[in-house]
């Protein structure tokens, strides 16, 4: 189980392990908690009172501190797990679902003809679809777009990092996610 971790003012910063919370909880640095604790992690005992020491550490906590604002105008890194996640393993030409291993990145403006790897100009393809495709753009190769990329919210690049998320995560971090998400489809 992975901690969602925020700064104070409710923005995603990081998933964290139970440690690292841990960590967080004994030096005072939350500054406020969300959701029922989930996990309790048990110390030594204390010699006067033979009290155990514990600490229950919640799903989503907000660390105190101040996050450059400029870390929050960056687009998410782009990866393959996150882009097929995004484009919910379909292919943007055909329109079949896809295992994984079968899903390429495909850049709609060819790189070898100035296209950017970016958020931006990379869909979802099928190894068939991608290779009829080629150098080419979609409109040369008469191939359209089942659907248009976009660049992912903060919180929905959270939920797209693949983690095991509780439902007290999802609901907060879905509360923030546009509802035209592709998220949100089945």
């Amino acid at each position: 189980m992975d901690v969602l971790q925020l700064d104070i003012s409710g923005r995603p910063q990081a998933w964290i392990s139970t440690k690292e919370a841990a960590v967080l909880y004994a030096s005072d640095a939350v500054a406020w908690t969300l959701g029922e604790p989930c996990h309790v992690l048990r110390g030594g005992y204390q010699r006067l009172t033979g009290l155990q020491s514990l600490i229950s550490l919640h799903p989503i906590i907000a660390v105190r501190g101040a996050i450059p604002t400029r870390a929050w105008r960056q687009a998410p890194a782009l990866s393959n797990f996150k882009l097929f996640a995004r484009d919910r393993y379909v292919c943007a030409y055909c329109g079949h679902r896809v295992h994984m291993e079968l899903l390429t990145r495909e850049h709609i403006q060819p790189v070898s003809r100035r296209g950017v790897d970016s958020w931006m100009n990379c869909i979802t393809a099928c190894r068939a679809c991608n290779g009829r495709k080629g150098n080419r753009t979609p409109e040369e190769a008469n191939m359209a777009l089942l659907y248009l990329p976009y660049v992912p919210s903060l919180h929905e690049d959270m939920i797209l990092r693949g983690r095991r998320i509780l439902a007290d995560q999802m609901e907060f971090l879905l509360a923030s996610v546009p509802k035209s998400s592709r998220l949100y489809e089945s």
